[in-house]
């Protein structure tokens, strides 16, 4: 049995860290998970711990995204749950950046969050029921130097969840942005001083959000190290 309101879930962009950590919460609370990648072999760890399904797709193509989704109702129903946790990452110098990696970074973290917000809704408007959560980077609050691609998918991340909450709250999908504003923990490595992020903790809030009660829905949560500056 479990609290949280939902019965199946799919995370793209899935990996070792936040996604990961998310995975397991969901699948320990009894929800069968859907993760995809562009390399699904990296996967297998996490599919041979938590019990999940690992599917192919470059988020950036909206025909897989598409796709994704029509498998992941065929495996385990309509995802009530989305999760988009790609992002593509290009930094240098703007003058000296490849306009084509540029192109493919921003369509990773960008358009990928639109087509997958866009199949997710296609599906959960009818139902009136639904949690997209999107992950977002300090990246999409401030730009840094020499990560102007990152910088720009971000901040267009950001506007999508934004806009989308504002259109589908009403109708039942709590849409959510989480800034995840400071480095995760990778590898297992231990912070003793929590000067990083613990992407269990990470995840243990994303699951927060998909408990929240539709009259305190937040659209949008800030998550740092406590030694962070904002």
């Amino acid at each position: 049995m479990t609290d949280i309101p939902y019965r199946s879930a799919l995370i793209i962009g899935a990996g070792s860290g936040i996604s990961g950590s998310v995975t397991r919460l969901l699948s320990a609370a009894g929800i069968p998970v859907v993760i995809a990648a562009r390399h699904v072999n990296k996967l297998a760890p996490l599919v041979n711990q938590t019990g999940a399904i690992a599917l192919p797709v470059d988020a950036a193509d909206a025909g897989q995204v598409e796709r994704l989704f029509s498998e992941t109702e065929a495996r385990i129903g309509t995802p009530e749950v989305v999760i988009y946790n790609a992002s593509g990452r290009v930094r240098g110098p703007v003058a000296e950046l490849d306009p084509v990696e540029v192109e493919h970074a921003v369509a990773v973290t960008a358009l990928g969050a639109f087509y997958s917000v866009q199949q997710a809704a296609r599906r959960m408007v009818p139902a009136g029921k639904g949690a997209i959560l999107l992950t977002g980077a300090t990246a999409g609050v401030k730009g840094f130097a020499l990560s102007a691609p990152f910088a720009m998918g971000k901040f267009a991340l950001r506007g999508l969840a934004q806009s989308a909450a504002r259109e589908l709250a009403p109708k039942g999908i709590h849409v959510a942005h989480i800034v995840v504003d400071g480095s995760v923990r990778t590898g297992g490595h231990l912070d003793p001083e929590d000067g990083t992020l613990d992407p269990d903790a990470i995840a243990q809030s994303c699951i927060d959000l998909l408990r929240q009660h539709r009259s305190a829905w937040s659209w949008e949560l800030e998550i740092r190290p406590w030694s962070e500056e904002f």
